[in-house]
Formats: C-alpha cells, sequence, structure tokens
C-alpha cells in the first residue's frame, strides 16, 4: 500500500531514497531549506562560472546505474560521463606523479618514480580485491543488532576489517616509498581523517579508484542530483525548494508531522532524515525526547575535519591536470595539525579542481572554473575564521602558484567565492563544519554509527553520511538502497 513519505533534504541520499521510493508508487515529498537541489552535492555560479558546491568526481559507477535501474531509469540518459586518464596528479616537492586506473600505464609510473615497488603495487590490488568482495556485503546491509556481529556474512569479512591497524599501517605493507604510501592513503581525507587514525578496512578507498576508475560527469557531479530530481518528477513525487523544516511534531516516539519554515504542516506517515545528521538531532527535535543522541552525547562524538574553500573564475584556460592535489612537504605533520592540534597548517596541503579542461560547459571559451580545497579543523577548533580568512586564503594562493603550475592564477582572477569551516556550519547547516559527518572511528561505524531506521524514533529513517555506511557519494546511494529497502520491508510487515 503507498505510503505518504517526507524526506528532509536534497542532497543525493535523500533524492535517491525520494527517485526509488516514488518510483515504487509511494507519494513522495522532499522538503529542501536551500533554492537548489544537491545539498553539499548542489551547485552555485559565479557570473558565468558554474562550480561543484562539494563533491567534484563520481566513483563506483555501477552503483549509480544500479539505484536508477532499480528506479526504473537509465542514469546515462541523464547523465553524459566522462572517464579521467589520469585520474589525477600528485604533486610532491620533488615530483609530479600522474594516477592510473590503467594497470599497465600505472606500473611504468611505480617503476620510473618509485622503483622496485611494482609487485606491491600488484599485491595490493590482489588483496583489496578480495577484501573489498568481503567487507560490500557489511557496506550494503543494515546493523541495527550486536548479533549481526556473529553471522557468517559478518565472520567472513572480520579477518578483512584489518583490525588494529590504520590504512597507513595497510599500506606499509605494500610499499617501501613514504610518498608511495601517501598516494595510495591520501583518501582517507574523503572521510575527513588521517591516514594515521583511520582504519585498516578503508585500504579499500584507494582501491576503489584504481579498479573502477574516476569519471566527471559533464556539467560538474552537480548534474547527479539533478537528474535524481528530474527522475523524481516523473514519477510523480515532489522536491519542494526553499521549504526548510523547523521541527518534528511528535506524539510519545512517533512523528506525526513536520512543521515547515514557512509556518505550514505536513503530516506523513514516514519521515526520511538526510539533513547533517547532528544538525537535524539539535534543531528538529525539541526537548528531552532523545537519550542516545541527545545534544550533550553529540558533543562528546567524533566528527571529521573541514574544508577551506576558494572558487575561482579566471580569463585563462589552465593546462593543468583536471584533478590535482599538492602534498605539504611534512605531510603527517600537516595532517596531525588538522585532526588533532586543531591548529591551521603554514604548509597546508590542498587540492585543485580543474574542471575545464575537460568540460567546456563550466566557463567562458578560453577561461577556467577553478575550484581549491584545502583540509582544515573543524570548528571545535574555536578558529577565529572572521580574522583568518584572507591571509589563509593567500597563503593557500602563494603555494598554489609557487608549486604548481597555476603560477599566474592571482592575475587572471575574474570572480571569487571563499568558503571557510563558519559558512559550513551557518550557510550549509553542517554540524561544527564537519564536512564529512561523523569520524569513521570503528567506535562510529556500522552498529556504532546512527541506524538506517532510527532507533529512538518509531517511524523515522536515516540517509546520508551521517548513518551506515558513511561518508562518500558511492556509500551515502547505499545508504539510501539500505533505508528504502528495509522502510518496504517494514510495510509488508504491517
Amino acid at each position: 500500500m503507498p505510503k505518504k513519505i517526507a524526506i528532509v533534504g536534497a542532497g543525493p541520499g535523500g533524492l535517491a531514497s525520494a527517485m526509488i521510493l516514488s518510483s515504487q508508487g509511494h507519494d513522495v515529498h522532499v522538503f529542501e531549506k536551500q533554492p537548489y537541489v544537491g545539498g553539499r552535492n548542489g551547485h552555485f555560479k559565479l557570473g558565468e562560472y558554474t562550480f561543484d558546491i562539494g563533491p567534484t568526481f563520481l566513483s563506483m559507477p555501477h552503483i549509480v546505474e544500479e539505484i536508477f535501474s532499480q528506479s526504473n531509469r537509465d542514469v546515462h540518459d541523464y547523465l553524459d560521463l566522462v572517464e579521467l586518464s589520469p585520474m589525477y596528479e600528485l604533486q610532491f616537492s620533488n615530483k609530479r606523479v600522474p594516477m592510473y586506473r590503467d594497470e599497465n600505464k600505472m606500473i611504468e609510473e611505480i617503476k620510473k618514480h618509485f622503483p622496485g615497488n611494482e609487485q606491491g603495487y600488484l599485491r595490493f590490488m590482489h588483496d583489496t580485491r578480495k577484501k573489498m568482495k568481503a567487507l560490500m556485503p557489511l557496506l550494503q546491509t543494515r546493523h541495527h543488532r550486536l548479533r549481526d556481529y556473529v553471522s557468517i556474512r559478518a565472520l567472513k569479512a572480520l579477518p578483512q576489517l584489518s583490525l588494529g591497524k590504520s590504512v597507513y599501517d595497510v599500506l606499509s605493507q605494500y610499499f617501501t616509498d613514504e610518498k608511495l604510501k601517501i598516494a595510495f592513503t591520501f583518501q582517507a581525507k574523503y572521510l575527513g581523517m588521517s591516514p594515521w587514525e583511520c582504519p585498516g578496512a578503508f585500504s579499500i578507498l584507494s582501491y576503489m579508484e584504481h579498479e573502477y576508475g574516476v569519471f566527471h560527469p559533464i556539467g560538474g557531479v552537480n548534474q547527479l542530483s539533478k537528474a535524481m530530481a528530474k527522475v523524481v518528477d516523473e514519477h510523480g513525487g515532489t522536491v519542494h525548494l526553499n521549504e526548510g523544516v523547523q521541527e518534528f511534531i511528535l506524539q510519545d516516539k512517533k512523528i506525526t508531522s513536520l512543521t515547515l519554515e514557512s509556518g505550514a504542516s505536513f503530516e506523513a506517515d514516514e519521515v526520511i532524515v538526510n539533513a547533517d545528521f547532528a544538525h537535524a538531532m539539535n534543531h528538529f527535535i525539541k526537548g528531552d525526547v532523545l537519550k542516545k543522541y541527545s545534544q550533550p552525547k553529540l558533543e562528546k562524538k567524533k566528527y571529521s575535519c573541514s574544508t577551506f574553500m576558494i572558487y575561482i573564475g579566471a580569463d585563462k584556460l589552465y593546462d593543468m591536470p583536471h584533478h590535482t592535489i599538492l602534498f605539504a612537504e611534512d605531510y603527517k605533520k600537516n595532517v596531525e595539525e588538522m585532526t588533532k592540534d586543531l591548529v591551521l597548517s603554514e604548509e597546508p596541503s590542498i587540492y585543485i579542481h580543474n574542471a575545464s579542461v575537460t568540460d567546456d560547459t563550466l566557463a567562458p571559451d578560453g577561461h577556467s572554473a577553478i575550484y581549491i580545497l584545502a583540509p582544515v579543523p573543524n570548528n571545535y577548533s574555536e578558529i577565529d575564521w572572521a580574522g583568518k580568512q584572507d591571509q589563509f586564503k593567500q597563503l593557500i594562493l602563494d603555494e598554489v602558484e609557487k608549486k604548481t603550475g597555476f603560477n599566474d592564477l592571482s592575475g587572471h582572477i575574474v570572480e571569487e567565492k571563499v568558503l571557510t569551516p563558519m559558512q559550513w556550519e551557518t550557510d550549509h547547516f553542517v554540524h561544527k563544519g564537519a564536512t564529512f559527518s561523523m569520524g569513521h572511528q570503528l567506535s562510529q561505524m556500522m552498529y556504532f554509527r546512527p541506524h538506517n531506521r532510527f532507533e529512538e524514533l518509531s517511524n523515522c529513517w536515516l540517509v546520508g553520511g551521517g548513518t551506515h555506511p558513511g561518508s562518500g557519494l558511492p556509500t551515502i546511494l547505499e545508504s539510501a538502497r539500505i533505508t528504502t529497502n528495509w522502510l518496504n520491508e517494514e510495510e509488508v510487515a504491517q
């Protein structure tokens, strides 16, 4: 029997859920505070330049294909995906290393820059392929009972979790060169974590790129959110933009209706929360209803780092890679300053997204839409961004101009926007500006992460980076698949 379902937030997890559920005949309504779809996977314009707000590449496209197929659609009717080769270029103080999905090309680069490590790369791919096969069932299945950990599925995966080891420890089993270890461990930053602290199971992150490739949708990764919103509309669902949720109205532990910021009330049978988890718990649920995730207990959780963003429209087309990652000379010190000391680095690591070299839809002819990101502490650091913003922005631009092929960037800036951790919190409603949500320590993973069927309310469900299986577009899409399948099971049981 069709249900009336309210989804809070039009991020990729909420839109994927809406797409699946609307295709099954449910009456789906997505409420989005912003005037655009996508949340952190949205876009904005500066003059004639278009930018993704957050994610800038798509990996594991087969998951997107499966989600669209489940919604009776072919994603390739909506997105033009371009595989990038090289996937990205890593820039160290004394070398630039392009990274390839193609095994032969990758071996040639390793032979050139890190001789003697070729077999380590082949062993890593072979071993992690087996690890991935064992771990994927854990990442695609709900975790709401401790006894799930003694299931056959979990016991098979247990040896692959690399318990007691960090991502850095795992890669040290394969590579002898420190820079090459960094090349296969920096992906811990996708979770906002240090490779020296991120659980060893996440060595699958670099494997996923090398196995499945890195893709750019023409128009930007934001096109994925737009495509999902279009499918929702085609199936009769509704995405309400500029319509934020103010409060959940409860009767005992059940959400009876949503109070919208417009003052209207909306009744629903089921509610799916795609807003930032900690923000939602702190703002939508009044009083002392929550126990496990009350505000004092949320404050004790561990959260990811944040990001300092510079978006630049430049009147020059730079012949540089689509993705460049510039590493600090002392990368470990930089990571510890970001995650432990909670201070700004004097030499930050920097990511540069130069999508105009691939995609001519983002800027005028001969121009570039350039996106620069530096991982920084979240707002538990209490950094005074109002006072530090200009100085830190100049530091980043100086590093980029001094160390990369963007050596004259400042002289070609036509449009510019800066986004600090404080703005992630105030303008994008991300708790403490932790852009990758709750941390991914083992103490906050699977059963120990907020459950897809939210355990504190009876008709409330979670999708997005704050629930199982975690942050990153592929895992957020998996969260939508887990949640919607479970919700439909509940309906059958009733």
